[in-house]
Protein backbone atom coordinates (compact mmCIF):
# COMPACT_ATOMS: atom_id res chain seq x y z
CA UNK A 1 0.00 0.00 0.00
CA UNK A 2 1.26 3.24 -0.95
CA UNK A 3 0.98 5.88 2.06
CA UNK A 4 1.41 9.90 2.14
CA UNK A 5 1.67 11.02 5.85
CA UNK A 6 1.38 15.04 6.31
CA UNK A 7 3.51 16.00 8.58
CA UNK A 8 3.20 17.89 12.15
CA UNK A 9 0.87 21.01 10.51
CA UNK A 10 -1.84 22.81 12.23
CA UNK A 11 -5.09 20.64 10.98
CA UNK A 12 -8.44 22.72 11.09
CA UNK A 13 -11.41 20.67 10.40
CA UNK A 14 -14.58 22.59 11.53
CA UNK A 15 -16.88 19.53 10.85
CA UNK A 16 -14.81 17.68 13.13
CA UNK A 17 -14.20 20.08 16.15
CA UNK A 18 -10.49 19.72 15.38
CA UNK A 19 -8.25 22.13 15.55
CA UNK A 20 -4.30 20.88 16.65
CA UNK A 21 -0.82 19.81 15.38
CA UNK A 22 -1.25 16.81 13.76
CA UNK A 23 -0.30 14.36 10.90
CA UNK A 24 -2.71 12.89 8.44
CA UNK A 25 -2.32 9.68 7.06
CA UNK A 26 -3.60 8.88 3.37
CA UNK A 27 -3.74 5.29 1.37
CA UNK A 28 -2.36 6.70 -1.70
CA UNK A 29 -4.51 3.49 -3.73
CA UNK A 30 -8.16 4.39 -2.11
CA UNK A 31 -7.35 7.85 -2.17
CA UNK A 32 -8.67 8.08 1.07
CA UNK A 33 -7.81 9.61 4.74
CA UNK A 34 -6.81 6.62 6.42
CA UNK A 35 -6.09 8.07 9.60
CA UNK A 36 -5.42 11.98 11.76
CA UNK A 37 -3.39 11.90 14.83
CA UNK A 38 -0.45 12.70 16.83
CA UNK A 39 3.00 11.26 15.95
CA UNK A 40 1.67 8.55 13.16
CA UNK A 41 3.98 6.10 11.51
CA UNK A 42 5.79 7.00 8.30
CA UNK A 43 7.88 4.53 8.00
CA UNK A 44 7.78 3.77 3.55
CA UNK A 45 5.36 6.57 3.37
CA UNK A 46 5.86 10.06 1.07
CA UNK A 47 6.45 12.51 3.65
CA UNK A 48 4.94 16.49 3.00
CA UNK A 49 6.40 18.24 5.76
CA UNK A 50 4.04 20.87 7.22
CA UNK A 51 5.40 22.26 10.45
CA UNK A 52 4.43 26.01 10.42
CA UNK A 53 1.97 25.11 7.78
CA UNK A 54 -2.02 24.86 8.41
CA UNK A 55 -3.88 22.11 7.01
CA UNK A 56 -7.34 21.72 6.00
CA UNK A 57 -9.77 19.91 3.99
CA UNK A 58 -9.48 20.54 0.43
CA UNK A 59 -11.24 23.90 -0.57
CA UNK A 60 -13.77 23.61 -2.84
CA UNK A 61 -15.52 26.55 -5.50
CA UNK A 62 -18.61 26.50 -5.66
CA UNK A 63 -19.05 29.18 -8.88
CA UNK A 64 -15.96 28.69 -11.65
CA UNK A 65 -16.32 29.69 -15.79
CA UNK A 66 -13.85 27.15 -17.31
CA UNK A 67 -14.96 28.37 -21.21
CA UNK A 68 -14.90 24.77 -22.81
CA UNK A 69 -16.64 23.75 -24.96
CA UNK A 70 -16.58 27.57 -27.16
CA UNK A 71 -14.54 29.53 -25.64
CA UNK A 72 -11.11 28.51 -25.31
CA UNK A 73 -8.85 31.15 -26.21
CA UNK A 74 -10.20 32.72 -22.61
CA UNK A 75 -9.81 29.33 -20.65
CA UNK A 76 -9.83 25.69 -20.91
CA UNK A 77 -10.70 22.48 -18.98
CA UNK A 78 -7.08 22.05 -18.10
CA UNK A 79 -5.77 25.21 -17.81
CA UNK A 80 -8.96 26.01 -15.63
CA UNK A 81 -7.88 22.97 -13.04
CA UNK A 82 -4.39 23.78 -13.42
CA UNK A 83 -5.11 27.19 -11.85
CA UNK A 84 -7.63 25.76 -9.38
CA UNK A 85 -4.98 23.49 -7.76
CA UNK A 86 -2.78 26.43 -7.80
CA UNK A 87 -5.40 28.58 -5.61
CA UNK A 88 -5.47 25.46 -3.60
CA UNK A 89 -8.87 24.04 -4.96
CA UNK A 90 -9.08 20.49 -4.65
CA UNK A 91 -12.64 20.46 -6.75
CA UNK A 92 -14.28 23.15 -8.89
CA UNK A 93 -18.17 23.46 -10.29
CA UNK A 94 -17.76 24.50 -13.89
CA UNK A 95 -20.93 26.51 -14.88
CA UNK A 96 -22.87 25.96 -17.68
CA UNK A 97 -22.72 28.90 -20.07
CA UNK A 98 -20.61 27.29 -22.15
CA UNK A 99 -20.96 27.07 -26.05
CA UNK A 100 -23.48 24.73 -26.40
CA UNK A 101 -24.88 25.63 -23.28
CA UNK A 102 -24.14 22.26 -20.87
CA UNK A 103 -28.06 21.75 -20.85
CA UNK A 104 -28.44 17.79 -21.93
CA UNK A 105 -26.25 14.70 -20.94
CA UNK A 106 -23.75 14.72 -23.85
CA UNK A 107 -22.44 18.20 -23.01
CA UNK A 108 -21.98 17.82 -19.27
CA UNK A 109 -20.17 13.85 -20.43
CA UNK A 110 -17.98 15.80 -22.31
CA UNK A 111 -16.94 18.24 -19.79
CA UNK A 112 -16.61 15.46 -17.35
CA UNK A 113 -14.60 13.48 -19.99
CA UNK A 114 -12.53 16.72 -20.69
CA UNK A 115 -11.30 16.43 -17.09
CA UNK A 116 -9.94 13.05 -17.16
CA UNK A 117 -6.33 12.92 -17.41
CA UNK A 118 -5.62 16.11 -15.70
CA UNK A 119 -3.59 15.55 -13.01
CA UNK A 120 -5.05 18.44 -11.01
CA UNK A 121 -8.56 19.88 -9.32
CA UNK A 122 -11.58 17.71 -9.18
CA UNK A 123 -14.27 19.12 -11.53
CA UNK A 124 -18.27 18.94 -11.63
CA UNK A 125 -20.18 19.91 -13.67
CA UNK A 126 -23.69 22.27 -12.89
CA UNK A 127 -26.41 22.06 -15.67
CA UNK A 128 -28.84 24.22 -17.01
CA UNK A 129 -31.85 25.20 -15.92
CA UNK A 130 -33.38 25.90 -18.94
CA UNK A 131 -32.50 24.18 -22.34
CA UNK A 132 -30.31 26.90 -23.81
CA UNK A 133 -30.82 29.11 -20.75
CA UNK A 134 -33.23 30.65 -22.49
CA UNK A 135 -36.26 30.57 -19.77
CA UNK A 136 -38.49 28.93 -21.78
CA UNK A 137 -38.75 25.04 -21.38
CA UNK A 138 -36.66 23.07 -18.44
CA UNK A 139 -33.25 21.09 -19.39
CA UNK A 140 -32.92 17.46 -18.93
CA UNK A 141 -31.95 17.16 -14.84
CA UNK A 142 -32.24 13.44 -14.92
CA UNK A 143 -29.84 12.65 -17.43
CA UNK A 144 -27.63 15.68 -16.59
CA UNK A 145 -27.46 14.44 -13.04
CA UNK A 146 -26.33 10.61 -14.37
CA UNK A 147 -23.58 12.58 -16.64
CA UNK A 148 -22.08 14.29 -12.85
CA UNK A 149 -24.08 17.28 -12.90
CA UNK A 150 -23.95 18.26 -9.00
CA UNK A 151 -26.56 21.42 -9.23
CA UNK A 152 -28.54 23.59 -11.89
CA UNK A 153 -28.33 27.04 -12.93
CA UNK A 154 -28.88 29.31 -15.75
CA UNK A 155 -26.33 31.31 -14.34
CA UNK A 156 -26.43 35.20 -15.15
CA UNK A 157 -29.78 34.87 -16.20
CA UNK A 158 -31.98 35.02 -13.39
CA UNK A 159 -34.90 32.85 -14.40
CA UNK A 160 -37.49 35.12 -14.44
CA UNK A 161 -40.55 33.29 -14.77
CA UNK A 162 -41.85 32.22 -11.29
CA UNK A 163 -44.29 29.19 -12.47
CA UNK A 164 -41.52 27.42 -14.47
CA UNK A 165 -38.92 28.34 -11.40
CA UNK A 166 -41.49 26.36 -8.81
CA UNK A 167 -41.57 23.57 -11.22
CA UNK A 168 -37.54 23.74 -11.62
CA UNK A 169 -37.47 23.24 -7.80
CA UNK A 170 -40.15 20.34 -7.88
CA UNK A 171 -38.29 18.56 -10.41
CA UNK A 172 -34.20 19.17 -9.23
CA UNK A 173 -35.82 17.68 -5.71
CA UNK A 174 -36.35 14.54 -7.36
CA UNK A 175 -32.75 14.45 -8.12
CA UNK A 176 -31.50 16.24 -4.89
CA UNK A 177 -29.95 18.81 -6.72
CA UNK A 178 -30.42 22.58 -5.88
CA UNK A 179 -31.02 25.53 -8.01
CA UNK A 180 -28.81 27.72 -8.29
CA UNK A 181 -30.19 31.26 -8.80
CA UNK A 182 -27.95 34.50 -10.31
CA UNK A 183 -30.13 37.09 -8.67
CA UNK A 184 -31.00 40.26 -10.46
CA UNK A 185 -34.25 41.53 -11.12
CA UNK A 186 -32.90 42.89 -15.08
CA UNK A 187 -36.15 45.56 -15.00
CA UNK A 188 -34.67 47.18 -11.81
CA UNK A 189 -30.86 46.69 -13.00
CA UNK A 190 -31.38 47.73 -16.80
CA UNK A 191 -27.95 45.34 -17.24
CA UNK A 192 -25.87 48.90 -16.10
CA UNK A 193 -22.28 48.10 -15.93
CA UNK A 194 -21.42 49.56 -12.10
CA UNK A 195 -23.82 49.86 -8.82
CA UNK A 196 -26.10 52.60 -8.38
CA UNK A 197 -24.54 55.26 -6.11
CA UNK A 198 -22.89 58.10 -5.32
CA UNK A 199 -19.94 57.15 -7.29
CA UNK A 200 -21.49 56.09 -10.39
CA UNK A 201 -23.21 59.59 -10.30
CA UNK A 202 -20.09 61.26 -10.09
CA UNK A 203 -18.92 59.34 -13.05
CA UNK A 204 -21.87 59.61 -15.16
CA UNK A 205 -22.54 55.74 -15.78
CA UNK A 206 -25.85 54.36 -15.22
CA UNK A 207 -25.98 51.84 -12.24
CA UNK A 208 -27.77 48.83 -10.76
CA UNK A 209 -29.57 49.41 -7.59
CA UNK A 210 -29.02 46.83 -5.19
CA UNK A 211 -32.84 46.83 -4.59
CA UNK A 212 -32.15 44.90 -8.17
CA UNK A 213 -30.96 42.11 -6.33
CA UNK A 214 -32.99 42.22 -3.11
CA UNK A 215 -35.86 41.86 -4.94
CA UNK A 216 -34.93 38.46 -7.10
CA UNK A 217 -34.01 36.94 -3.49
CA UNK A 218 -36.76 37.80 -2.03
CA UNK A 219 -39.25 36.51 -5.32
CA UNK A 220 -36.77 33.15 -5.34
CA UNK A 221 -37.16 32.34 -1.95
CA UNK A 222 -40.84 32.43 -1.72
CA UNK A 223 -40.99 30.20 -4.69
CA UNK A 224 -38.48 28.04 -3.34
CA UNK A 225 -40.56 28.06 0.24
CA UNK A 226 -43.73 27.17 -1.68
CA UNK A 227 -41.84 24.11 -3.95
CA UNK A 228 -39.86 22.73 -1.00
CA UNK A 229 -36.89 23.06 -3.07
CA UNK A 230 -33.50 23.71 -2.31
CA UNK A 231 -32.05 26.93 -3.38
CA UNK A 232 -28.27 28.41 -3.23
CA UNK A 233 -27.79 32.09 -4.02
CA UNK A 234 -24.48 32.57 -6.40
CA UNK A 235 -22.23 35.81 -5.50
CA UNK A 236 -24.92 37.53 -2.80
CA UNK A 237 -22.99 40.99 -2.57
CA UNK A 238 -25.57 43.42 -1.02
CA UNK A 239 -26.26 43.61 2.82
CA UNK A 240 -30.22 43.71 2.19
CA UNK A 241 -30.04 40.58 0.35
CA UNK A 242 -27.68 38.98 3.36
CA UNK A 243 -30.62 40.15 5.30
CA UNK A 244 -33.06 38.62 3.57
CA UNK A 245 -31.04 35.34 3.30
CA UNK A 246 -30.64 35.32 6.98
CA UNK A 247 -34.28 35.90 7.86
CA UNK A 248 -34.99 32.72 5.53
CA UNK A 249 -32.72 30.65 7.32
CA UNK A 250 -33.92 31.59 10.74
CA UNK A 251 -37.34 29.87 9.50
CA UNK A 252 -35.61 26.79 8.34
CA UNK A 253 -35.76 27.09 4.55
CA UNK A 254 -33.19 25.21 2.76
CA UNK A 255 -31.28 28.38 1.10
CA UNK A 256 -27.71 28.33 1.12
CA UNK A 257 -25.54 31.60 -0.39
CA UNK A 258 -22.18 32.60 -1.53
CA UNK A 259 -19.67 35.50 -1.67
CA UNK A 260 -17.16 36.75 -3.89
CA UNK A 261 -13.88 37.34 -2.73
CA UNK A 262 -14.17 40.82 -5.13
CA UNK A 263 -17.70 41.98 -2.97
CA UNK A 264 -15.34 41.33 0.33
CA UNK A 265 -12.22 43.78 -0.81
CA UNK A 266 -13.38 45.72 -3.60
CA UNK A 267 -16.29 48.85 -3.53
CA UNK A 268 -17.89 50.67 -6.03
CA UNK A 269 -14.68 52.91 -5.51
CA UNK A 270 -12.30 50.91 -7.29
CA UNK A 271 -14.08 51.84 -10.59
CA UNK A 272 -12.98 55.28 -9.99
CA UNK A 273 -9.92 54.59 -8.87
CA UNK A 274 -8.50 52.24 -12.00
CA UNK A 275 -9.28 54.96 -14.35
CA UNK A 276 -12.52 53.11 -15.77
CA UNK A 277 -10.29 49.89 -15.70
CA UNK A 278 -12.57 47.33 -17.45
CA UNK A 279 -10.48 45.07 -14.53
CA UNK A 280 -13.15 46.65 -12.22
CA UNK A 281 -16.35 45.57 -13.88
CA UNK A 282 -18.15 42.21 -13.03
CA UNK A 283 -22.03 41.69 -11.97
CA UNK A 284 -23.14 41.44 -9.40
CA UNK A 285 -20.96 45.05 -9.48
CA UNK A 286 -18.58 46.20 -6.70
CA UNK A 287 -20.90 47.73 -4.07
CA UNK A 288 -20.19 49.60 -0.90
CA UNK A 289 -18.71 50.03 2.17
CA UNK A 290 -21.66 48.68 4.50
CA UNK A 291 -22.66 46.54 2.02
CA UNK A 292 -18.37 44.70 2.81
CA UNK A 293 -19.56 45.14 6.54
CA UNK A 294 -22.38 43.28 6.37
CA UNK A 295 -21.09 40.91 3.86
CA UNK A 296 -18.14 40.05 6.71
CA UNK A 297 -20.78 39.80 9.19
CA UNK A 298 -22.18 37.22 7.42
CA UNK A 299 -19.50 35.47 6.56
CA UNK A 300 -18.67 35.13 10.56
CA UNK A 301 -21.92 34.33 11.82
CA UNK A 302 -22.74 31.40 9.63
CA UNK A 303 -25.37 33.45 7.04
CA UNK A 304 -22.93 32.67 4.36
CA UNK A 305 -22.48 29.34 3.52
CA UNK A 306 -19.32 29.26 1.15
CA UNK A 307 -16.57 31.90 -0.73
CA UNK A 308 -16.67 31.29 -4.56
CA UNK A 309 -13.98 32.85 -7.02
CA UNK A 310 -17.10 33.55 -9.32
CA UNK A 311 -13.61 32.51 -11.76
CA UNK A 312 -14.81 34.67 -15.06
CA UNK A 313 -11.81 34.60 -17.69
CA UNK A 314 -11.71 36.53 -20.48
CA UNK A 315 -9.42 37.39 -23.26
CA UNK A 316 -7.11 40.38 -22.91
CA UNK A 317 -8.58 41.86 -26.39
CA UNK A 318 -12.56 41.26 -24.73
CA UNK A 319 -11.24 43.63 -22.16
CA UNK A 320 -9.87 45.90 -24.02
CA UNK A 321 -12.69 48.22 -24.71
CA UNK A 322 -14.98 50.78 -22.93
CA UNK A 323 -16.00 50.23 -20.20
CA UNK A 324 -20.00 50.17 -20.50
CA UNK A 325 -19.38 47.46 -23.51
CA UNK A 326 -16.77 45.74 -21.99
CA UNK A 327 -17.97 42.00 -20.68
CA UNK A 328 -18.55 41.30 -16.64
CA UNK A 329 -15.96 39.65 -14.48
CA UNK A 330 -13.15 38.65 -13.44
CA UNK A 331 -10.22 35.75 -13.32
CA UNK A 332 -10.11 34.31 -9.33
CA UNK A 333 -8.98 30.89 -9.00
CA UNK A 334 -5.53 32.24 -7.91
CA UNK A 335 -5.80 34.66 -5.74
CA UNK A 336 -9.37 34.14 -3.93
CA UNK A 337 -7.84 32.13 -0.26
CA UNK A 338 -4.33 34.75 -0.46
CA UNK A 339 -7.04 37.54 -0.54
CA UNK A 340 -9.45 36.43 1.78
CA UNK A 341 -6.40 35.49 4.56
CA UNK A 342 -4.61 38.71 3.97
CA UNK A 343 -7.04 40.32 3.74
CA UNK A 344 -10.06 39.04 6.35
CA UNK A 345 -7.61 36.36 8.28
CA UNK A 346 -5.07 38.51 9.17
CA UNK A 347 -6.92 41.72 10.64
CA UNK A 348 -8.63 39.88 13.03
CA UNK A 349 -12.00 40.01 10.66
CA UNK A 350 -12.42 36.12 10.17
CA UNK A 351 -11.50 33.32 12.32
CA UNK A 352 -9.43 30.13 11.12
CA UNK A 353 -12.30 28.34 11.49
CA UNK A 354 -14.18 29.98 9.67
CA UNK A 355 -12.33 30.16 6.85
CA UNK A 356 -11.70 26.53 6.92
CA UNK A 357 -15.81 26.40 6.72
CA UNK A 358 -16.03 29.05 3.76
CA UNK A 359 -13.88 27.13 1.58
CA UNK A 360 -14.71 23.29 2.33
CA UNK A 361 -17.33 22.41 4.65
CA UNK A 362 -19.60 24.77 3.58
CA UNK A 363 -19.11 24.29 0.13
CA UNK A 364 -19.05 20.58 0.30
CA UNK A 365 -22.59 21.15 2.62
CA UNK A 366 -24.25 23.40 -0.21
CA UNK A 367 -23.97 21.45 -3.29
CA UNK A 368 -23.80 17.84 -0.88
CA UNK A 369 -20.52 16.99 -2.47
CA UNK A 370 -17.60 14.15 -1.24
CA UNK A 371 -14.99 16.29 0.94
CA UNK A 372 -15.13 18.69 3.50
CA UNK A 373 -13.17 17.50 5.94
CA UNK A 374 -10.98 14.97 7.46
CA UNK A 375 -12.31 11.69 8.87
CA UNK A 376 -11.18 8.80 8.61
CA UNK A 377 -12.16 7.40 5.17
CA UNK A 378 -13.27 10.49 3.62
CA UNK A 379 -11.62 11.20 0.38
CA UNK A 380 -7.71 12.49 0.66
CA UNK A 381 -8.29 15.97 -0.56
CA UNK A 382 -6.37 18.52 1.61
CA UNK A 383 -5.19 21.95 0.66
CA UNK A 384 -1.86 23.22 3.00
CA UNK A 385 -1.95 26.96 3.71
CA UNK A 386 1.44 28.76 4.46
CA UNK A 387 0.25 31.66 6.82
CA UNK A 388 3.68 33.55 6.37
CA UNK A 389 4.30 33.13 2.29
CA UNK A 390 4.40 36.37 1.02
CA UNK A 391 3.80 36.94 -2.71
CA UNK A 392 2.87 39.63 -5.14
CA UNK A 393 -0.02 39.27 -7.44
CA UNK A 394 1.77 38.48 -10.84
CA UNK A 395 -1.01 37.61 -13.64
CA UNK A 396 1.92 36.96 -16.12
CA UNK A 397 2.28 33.91 -14.28
CA UNK A 398 -0.99 32.59 -13.89
CA UNK A 399 -2.06 28.94 -14.48
CA UNK A 400 -4.88 30.59 -16.04
CA UNK A 401 -5.48 31.69 -19.63
CA UNK A 402 -6.52 34.87 -19.10
CA UNK A 403 -4.91 37.54 -16.50
CA UNK A 404 -8.28 39.81 -15.94
CA UNK A 405 -7.43 40.72 -12.51
CA UNK A 406 -7.22 44.06 -10.32
CA UNK A 407 -5.64 42.56 -8.03
CA UNK A 408 -2.05 42.49 -9.93
CA UNK A 409 0.31 44.04 -8.09
CA UNK A 410 -0.97 43.34 -4.84
CA UNK A 411 1.22 42.17 -1.92
CA UNK A 412 -0.68 38.99 -0.07
CA UNK A 413 0.58 37.55 3.17
CA UNK A 414 0.08 33.93 3.22
CA UNK A 415 -1.03 31.36 0.18
CA UNK A 416 -1.39 27.85 -0.38
CA UNK A 417 1.73 25.48 -0.42
CA UNK A 418 0.53 22.22 -1.78
CA UNK A 419 -3.00 20.73 -3.30
CA UNK A 420 -3.72 17.09 -2.81
CA UNK A 421 -6.51 15.57 -4.71
CA UNK A 422 -7.02 11.73 -4.30
CA UNK A 423 -4.16 11.41 -2.11
CA UNK A 424 -1.83 12.64 -4.59
CA UNK A 425 -0.02 16.18 -4.44
CA UNK A 426 -1.11 17.52 -7.41
CA UNK A 427 0.48 21.13 -6.82
CA UNK A 428 3.34 22.08 -4.92
CA UNK A 429 4.31 25.98 -4.24
CA UNK A 430 7.47 26.35 -6.44
CA UNK A 431 7.02 23.52 -8.29
CA UNK A 432 8.73 20.91 -6.03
Amino acid sequence: MRRLVIRGGRVIDPRANRDAALDVSIDVDSGAIERVGEGLPAEGAEILEAAGLLVFPGFIDLHAHLREPGREHAETIASGLRAAAAGGFTAVCAMPNTDPVTDNRAIAEYVVSKSRGVAATRLYPIGAITKGQLGKELAEFGEMRIAGAVALSDDGKWLSDGALLRHAFQHASLFGMPIVQHCEDPTLSGGAPMHEGAVSTRLGLSGQPAMAEAAAVSRDLLVAELAGGRLHIAHLSTGRALSLVREAKSRGLAVTCEVAPHHLVLTDEEVARSGFSTNAKMNPPLREPEDIEALIAGLEDGTVDAIATDHAPHHEDEKAVEFNVAPFGIVGLETAAALIHDRLVRKGRLSLRRFAALFSTGPAAAFALPGGGLEDGAPADVTVFDPEARATVDPARFESLSRNTPFAGWELLGAPAATVVGGRVVWRRGGA
